[in-house]
Order: structure tokens, then C-alpha cells, then sequence
């Protein structure tokens, strides 16, 4: 009886710890595998030219959950507003300063001429800034005349130092001094890559994004400018995931500035 109640008391436990362990099995917080991360090809900065005339592709824009720098031009009826309400949002904000072309375009209000003195394309800038508050960095808006011409640019790149601001080169003229000037005056520059939509064809901006993503992979990086239009938006809210899932990072524009 002694040796049967024996047994019986090793089966009970031996028992006892099948269940436990099972109870453990089952109960224990499950361990993810861990993550490979996806080797980052190269950076991109999508710039977007062009905001202030009104509101009307704030509702796309902010569908859009990955870094953009979103140029403002000064002075027009939604230029405060619309800085305030991409910046709320999370995007970087550059100003988008009017300067003379050498086409005969209608000009923006306060556009810099290469006529203008020291003093009044310092005031211009300056009131400019003012109505961007939120501005990391400066933008051309046209300027091919004026990207080309020394004296000008001197002046500009004078304020955009004190204030610690960036300069990104449009490259609306392939004689730009820009990028020479900027290092010789010791301030952070950058250029545009690929235009995206010339033409307002999805086909076409689909084409563009492509090159900027194949300069990204060549040189480690490229800067895209399109502008405040809903079928850029559109376009880039669907394609931007999936160059992603490549490996390609967006960034801000500032993160690309030398």
C-alpha cells in the first residue's frame, strides 16, 4: 500500500508539472523576431514650391505622414496662414523669395531686381522673413537673372548668414553662381536634382519622381521640387510608401544642405 501511494504521489507531481509548464508555455508573452532593418540607399528631400494664393491642398497634404519642405512665397492673401498651418503639422518651412528672371513672367509682389540697391533688397529679404516666420532656409522663385549676377547675390547670401539661414538653388539657370559663391561666403547651400511636374501629367511626375530616385541611389541623395499642386500631392502620397519599402529615407531639405 506504502509503495502503491507512492507512485501515486510521483505521478500527482510529475503531473503537476506537465500542467505548469504548459500553463507557462501558452501564458508567456510571445517574442517578435527581431527586425532587419532595410539598408538605407539613398536620402531624398521633397521640395514644394509655391504656397501663399490659397488653402485648398492642405487637406492632401497633411495625408502625408513622411518629411516635406514646403516653400512659401511672402506677401500673398495665405502666406501667414498656410506657413502656420504646415508647420503646425510637422513639415519644414522655407521661404520662397522672388527674384527677376530673365523671361518677362508677371512678377510677384517685392520680387528683388539686380537694379535694386543694398539697402532696399535688405529690406526685402527682411520683410519677407518677417512674413514667413517659421522659415529655415530661403528658396528662389524664378531669379534667373538674378542667380546669375554677383553683386545680388553678395547681398542676399549677407542676410541669409547673419540669420543662419540655408540657400536652396532652384537651378532656373544653368549659370547660377550660387553654389560658388556660398562657399566662398562660408554658407549652407544646396541644389535641385529633378523638377517633378512640369508638366501636370501623371505619367510625367511618375517619370520625374523615378529619376530623382535613381540620382538618390547613385549619389546617396537628391533634392525633387514640385509645387502646391493637388495631382503632385496625390501622386506622391501613393508613391512615397513604396520608396520606402526600397530603402530610399525622405528627409527634410536642411538635412542635405553643405
Amino acid at each position: 500500500m506504502k509503495r502503491e501511494l507512492g507512485y501515486k504521489i510521483v505521478i500527482g507531481i510529475l503531473l503537476l508539472i506537465i500542467i505548469a509548464q504548459w500553463v507557462f508555455i501558452i501564458t508567456r508573452p510571445k517574442i517578435a523576431p527581431p527586425k532587419i532593418p532595410v539598408a538605407i540607399k539613398g536620402k531624398i528631400a521633397i521640395v514644394l514650391d509655391d504656397w501663399g494664393y490659397n488653402l485648398n491642398n492642405l487637406n492632401i497634404i497633411e495625408q502625408i505622414k513622411y518629411p516635406l519642405t514646403c516653400s512659401i512665397l511672402p506677401n500673398l492673401n495665405y502666406s501667414q496662414e498656410i506657413a502656420r498651418e504646415l508647420h503646425t503639422r510637422g513639415f519644414q518651412i522655407i521661404l520662397h523669395l522672388p527674384l527677376e528672371p530673365h523671361e518677362k513672367y508677371r512678377l510677384e509682389k517685392n520680387t528683388i531686381m539686380t537694379s535694386m540697391d543694398e539697402s532696399t533688397i535688405r529690406n526685402t529679404i527682411n520683410q519677407d522673413l518677417d512674413n514667413v516666420v517659421y522659415a529655415k532656409g530661403v528658396s528662389n522663385h524664378m531669379g534667373s537673372r538674378v542667380t546669375e549676377d554677383l553683386k545680388t547675390m553678395e547681398i542676399i547670401f549677407k542676410e541669409l548668414k547673419k540669420r543662419q539661414l540655408f540657400f536652396l538653388d532652384s537651378m532656373v539657370s544653368s549659370k547660377s553662381i550660387g553654389s560658388d559663391l556660398a562657399s566662398k561666403m562660408g554658407l549652407r547651400l544646396a541644389k535641385r536634382d529633378v523638377f517633378l511636374d512640369n508638366k501636370e501629367e501623371p505619367g510625367y511626375i511618375r517619370e520625374q519622381i523615378y529619376k530623382l530616385k535613381i540620382k538618390a541611389k547613385i549619389y546617396g541623395r537628391a533634392i525633387g521640387i514640385g509645387h502646391d499642386r493637388k495631382i503632385t500631392l496625390e501622386i506622391l502620397k501613393e508613391v512615397m510608401p513604396q520608396l520606402e519599402k526600397e530603402g530610399y529615407k525622405f528627409v527634410f531639405v536642411s538635412e542635405l544642405v553643405k
